[in-house]
């Protein structure tokens, strides 16, 4: 959740007075007391295809009846950029009471949120995730892998190929096989305002080729430490240029929304779609006509890396009337067994607390990449996802996200790409 929040972030929409004026997209903070006792908390959430109104519902009612004294009033943003629409609630003087999968770092600099204690995150398996200057002001629930890659077996099959690759030759060798049978292979996005489906082949590069050999490499970036022109990162991006210049990529996906690239795929219209481990939410509640498999991007040498980021829980105004009940409430919400559940149907998230297991009834290509993930995270495998978390300007981030076009369709070099970058990060940097 959290991952994708930075990812869909997009030019905040000109909603700001449906949002103040108490429509059921947002409102003043309903932080207070009851006659009954009760605190009211107002607590910010956003929608999607996968969590829907009804999810949010069902689990918002579902821990009010496990914390007495508790009341929520839910807020929902009126865009994708949730992350955004907080700022503008902050800025108005009326940040809500509780958020959840909203990027903290702006809110922790403003002194706006309240930080997690120690024993509060000893149920997380990872629980400084994402934490800021030695302290976590987001509750640590899921990790996504971004991306993993999912294929169509019966068009790998059809071109000879009896396994998934596992080395980057071999993963060459089988787009020429396929592309050889009359099958793209690889099926990419970045259309309308959906510029960030277009990153996933060359996220999963920088992550696997140079943020597994540095794993500071986006914070050096910003410290002024390193350039997008080291030689790592051109490398990094010629691979997304030579997958485009060979025939390898969708080209014509560049201009399809998300929604129709996931369907794309689905219409066999590639055998490998890279994306966020959400997909097997969409790929296991309505199977496509073939069966899908996953593995993760392969390296030069063969070792198996996955690419994640853990985060997206829930995070505390600091001003809220009532930290202490926030707080409990909050965690009970990011631990109870049942909401886990549910999120990790719903979108295809890995949960990050301790002891909890997936159910087995989450569907094959769920279980698929969880195994992988788990796999991962047990050989010490997993490397942090370049560019899907909250270290990078977001300015940057969109510069990237669309100068990728003109690299993948040829008009700019993979060192040209690496310096738009580095002039980006200039200006977003004040360097």
């Amino acid at each position: 959740m959290r991952t994708r929040a930075t990812i869909l972030a997009t030019a905040v929409a000109t909603a700001t007075a449906l949002a103040l004026s108490g429509c059921a997209a947002g409102g003043a903070s309903a932080s207070g007391d009851s006659a009954d006792g009760s605190v009211t908390l107002t607590f910010l959430t956003f929608e999607t295809p996968n969590l829907t109104a009804k999810y949010w519902d069902d689990s918002i009612a579902r821990i009010s009846a496990k914390v007495p004294g508790v009341k929520i009033k839910k807020l929902v943003s009126p865009n994708a950029d949730y992350t955004g629409y907080a700022k503008q609630l902050l800025a108005s003087g009326q940040l809500p009471d509780l958020m959840i999968a909203v990027t903290p770092t702006d809110f922790v600099k403003a002194g706006a949120l309240a930080p997690f204690s120690d024993d509060q995150l000893s149920g997380f398996v990872d629980p400084m995730a994402g934490a800021i200057n030695g302290k976590s002001y987001q509750l640590p629930w899921n990790t996504q892998a971004i991306p993993q890659v999912y294929y169509n077996k019966d068009d790998f099959a059809k071109a000879g190929i009896a396994n998934p690759p596992t080395t980057w030759a071999e993963f060459l060798a089988d787009c020429a096989k396929l592309k050889a049978a009359g099958i793209t292979p690889i099926e990419i996005g970045g259309g309308g305002t959906d510029t960030w489906a277009d990153q996933y082949p060359l996220i999963a590069a920088v992550s696997t080729d140079l943020v597994s050999a540095n794993p500071s490499f986006e914070a050096d970036l910003v410290a002024g430490k390193a350039s997008f022109t080291d030689p790592r990162f051109v490398a990094a991006a010629q691979k997304v240029a030579d997958l485009a210049s060979n025939g390898y990529l969708d080209k014509a996906g560049l201009s399809r929304s998300y929604d129709n690239t996931e369907q794309a795929f689905r219409d066999n219209k590639a055998a490998m779609y890279p994306m966020g481990s959400w997909f097997p939410s969409s790929a296991d509640n309505k199977p496509p006509s073939f069966p899908v498999g996953v593995f993760s991007w392969p390296s030069d040498s063969g070792k198996a890396l996955m690419p994640v980021v853990t985060g997206g829980g829930m995070e505390v105004s600091a001003k809220t009337k009532d930290i202490a009940s926030a707080q409990k409430w909050a965690l009970a919400f990011c631990t109870d067994k049942d909401n886990l559940d549910a999120l990790a149907k719903a979108d295809g998230e890995f949960m990050t607390v301790k002891g909890y297991t997936p159910p087995t009834t989450l569907g094959p290509v769920y279980q698929a990449g969880y195994d992988l993930y788990h796999q991962a995270r047990t050989t010490n495998a997993t490397v942090n996802a370049f560019a899907s978390g909250d270290t990078l300007p977001s300015g940057v981030v969109d510069a990237m996200q669309k100068a990728l076009v003109d690299l993948i369709n040829g008009g700019t070099s993979p060192a040209q790409f690496a310096r738009t970058l580095q002039d980006s990060l200039r200006k977003n940097t004040g360097g």
